[in-house]
C-alpha cells in the first residue's frame, strides 16, 4: 500500500478479482470521507453501513443509495461482505477488528489499531490466522511532501541522518467526549496526533529499533499524574534509535500557536536536512524544502488531495489479493513505542517524568 493509487490500478491485470464488497462500521466525518475516497477511486460497492447515529447513517447513504442500514458490527456481518471499514472509537477497533477477521473479512481501521501494543499484536495475529489483508490508516504516509522526503532518505540526499523532530499541535483538541476517557480512548494527544508523528518517523526510517524512549506528559500545564485518570494535552518524547540517531516528537491538544495546527517533520543528516510543514496553520496543505548549507528548495508545494488514499491504496489492494499481507506487522512498532511514552510496560533505561 505505499504507492500512490491510480484508477488504473484496479481495472486492469490478470490477477484482479471482482470488485470487493464492503461494510461501512462508524460513518462520522471521517468514515464518510473515507467511504467517499474509496467509492470513487476503486471498483469497491458499499453494500451496508452501521452506525449508532441514524443521521450519520442517512449521510453515508447518499454516497451509496443502494446500500443497506443495519444496526452494528453483527448487523454487517450477516450481509455478503469481503471486507469491513472500521472508523468507530478507539476502544472498539481491536475488538471489532477481531471479530471482522475471524468472520473472514479483510479490515481497515482507523488509527490506532489498539489502545495498546497488546490489543494492536491480538489484531494482526487475528488477520494472520484468517489470511485477509489488514490496513490502517496512517494517511500522511500518503502524502506528496512525506513521500518526497522518504525519498530523499532513501536515496542518501541527506547523508546519515542523525536527527528527526516530528510535531504535531491541534489548536482545538476533540470534540467527542470519548477522547478524554482513558478506558476508551488509550490516551490524549498522543494516542490521537503522536501516533501519526510516531508511525511517520519510524517509515521515513525504514523502521529501525527504539533502543530508549523518555517522555514528559502533562495536562492543563501541569505534570500528568496517572493516577487521576486524565489525558494528557501536551506531550514530548526523544526516541533514540539503535543508530545512535534522535528522534524527538512533540504533540498538543488546545495550544496557543497562533494558528490552527503546526504540523511538521524535520530530518537532518551529514549531508543535508529537509522540512515537511503545514501551510498557514492548515491541517492539508504541506509544502517540502530541502537544505543544504544556508541554502534551501522547494519540492513540494500544495494542492495534494491526500485525505484518502491510504482507504483507497488498500480497497485497490483487496481487489487484486485479499490475503494477508506481512506488512502490517509494520504496525506493532509503533504501538510499542506509545506503551513505552505511557511506561504502559517499562523498559530498563527509558526516562518518565513524575509529577
Amino acid at each position: 500500500m505505499d504507492n500512490l493509487i491510480q484508477r488504473t490500478d484496479v481495472r486492469s491485470g490478470p490477477a484482479a478479482q471482482k470488485p470487493p464488497r464492503l461494510g461501512f462500521l462508524g460513518t462520522g466525518w471521517i468514515g464518510r470521507h473515507r467511504m467517499q475516497a474509496i467509492l470513487a477511486e476503486t471498483e469497491a460497492t458499499a453494500v451496508a453501513i452501521a452506525d449508532p447515529s441514524p443521521d450519520m447513517a442517512q449521510e453515508a447513504l447518499k454516497l451509496a443509495p443502494e446500500a443497506r442500514i443495519v444496526s452494528d458490527l453483527d448487523g454487517l456481518l450477516e450481509q455478503d461482505l469481503d471486507a469491513v471499514v472500521i472508523a468507530t472509537p478507539s476502544a472498539q477497533h481491536a475488538q471489532q477488528s477481531i471479530a471482522a477477521l475471524e468472520a473472514g473479512l479483510a479490515v481497515f481501521c482507523q488509527k490506532p489499531l489498539g489502545r495498546n501494543a497488546a490489543e494492536a499484536s491480538a489484531v494482526v495475529e487475528a488477520a494472520r490466522k484468517a489470511d485477509r489483508l489488514l490496513g490502517v490508516d496512517f494517511s500522511y504516509r500518503q502524502t506528496q511532501a512525506l513521500r518526497a522526503l522518504r525519498d530523499l532518505v532513501r536515496n542518501g540526499d541527506l547523508g546519515n541522518v542523525f536527527t528527526a523532530d516530528m510535531v504535531f499541535h491541534n489548536a482545538y483538541g476533540p470534540d467527542k467526549d470519548w477522547f478524554y476517557d482513558k478506558s476508551r480512548s488509550g490516551g490524549g494527544c498522543v494516542m490521537d496526533l503522536g501516533v501519526h508523528l510516531i508511525d511517520a518517523a519510524l517509515w521515513l526510517l525504514d523502521f529501525p529499533d527504539v533502543t530508549h524512549v523518555s517522555s514528559h506528559l502533562f495536562a492543563g500545564g501541569m505534570p500528568l499524574d496517572p493516577a487521576d485518570g486524565a489525558v494528557e494535552d501536551y506531550a514530548v518524547a526523544t526516541l533514540t534509535l539503535d543508530s545512535g540517531a534522535a528522534v524527538r516528537i512533540a504533540c498538543s491538544w488546545r495550544l496557543q500557536a497562533g494558528c490552527d495546527a503546526v504540523i511538521g517533520a524535520g530530518l537532518f543528516g551529514t549531508g543535508g536536512g529537509a522540512s515537511m510543514a503545514n501551510v498557514g496553520g492548515s491541517f492539508y496543505d504541506f509544502t517540502l524544502e530541502q537544505f543544504a548549507g544556508t541554502s534551501r528548495q522547494t519540492l513540494i508545494s500544495p494542492p495534494d488531495d491526500w485525505g484518502g488514499r491510504a482507504a483507497a491504496a488498500w480497497a485497490a489492494k483487496l481487489q487484486v489479493d485479499r490475503s494477508y499481507d506481512p506488512a502490517c506487522e509494520r504496525l506493532l512498532p509503533v504501538s510499542e513505542v506509545i506503551d513505552r511514552i505511557y511506561n504502559h510496560v517499562p523498559r530498563k533505561g527509558d526516562d518518565h517524568a513524575q509529577p
